[in-house]
């Protein structure tokens, strides 16, 4: 019979263990991201997957501020981030660092999620859109492609914080485990 394991036999990481650990090569670029609750729901995911940055664009808060808090559990400490007034400035930023710039939206032509082949050591940045507008597009237009989940409901987006966690777990799977 199963049961659940204790705090100390999960051997995580202190924050000072995770800034010194190689980090998987993935950053989130959060384009005016409206809800501090999904900003920290973006952080607790990339401290789970260990990615190596997000970059806060726009409206989009920025720690320490109460609802990221409240949602990120701690890992707005653990998890590099910078602040750009602009999600262009965000995108330029990164492709001077190497990384191929997703932008996770419904666009033509759009690459599904399932389909996407990571090159060997590719650097992939992630554009996450506003609740209401999506990903912007001038951050569309400056994306390497479009990345797109699948969905076969009568809805047609999912809640950010859903998504960053679908779209970062299937690439840390195709790094790690493919």
């Amino acid at each position: 019979m199963p049961r659940k394991l204790k705090m100390n036999e999960l051997n995580r990481l202190d924050v000072a263990g995770f800034k010194a650990s190689k980090k998987a090569p993935i950053v989130l670029i959060l384009d005016n991201i409206r809800s501090a609750l999904n900003v920290g729901s973006a952080f607790r995911t990339a401290d789970a997957f260990k990615i190596a940055n997000i970059g806060l664009c726009g409206i989009t808060a920025q720690p320490p501020h109460r609802e990221i808090l409240k949602t990120a559990l701690g890992a707005s400490k653990s998890v590099d981030w910078q602040y750009f007034k602009e999600t262009t400035d965000a995108i330029q930023h990164y492709k001077k660092e190497g990384y191929t710039i997703l932008a996770v939206e419904q666009v033509k032509p759009s690459i599904s999620l399932e389909d996407y082949q990571l090159k060997q050591n590719e650097k992939i940045a992630l554009i996450f859109g506003n609740e209401v507008k999506g990903v912007s597009q001038e951050a569309v237009s400056l994306a390497d492609a479009g990345l797109e989940i699948p969905q076969f409901g009568t809805k047609h987006s999912l809640n950010i914080s859903v998504c960053v966690g679908i779209v970062v777990w299937e690439f840390y799977r195709k790094l790690y485990f493919d």
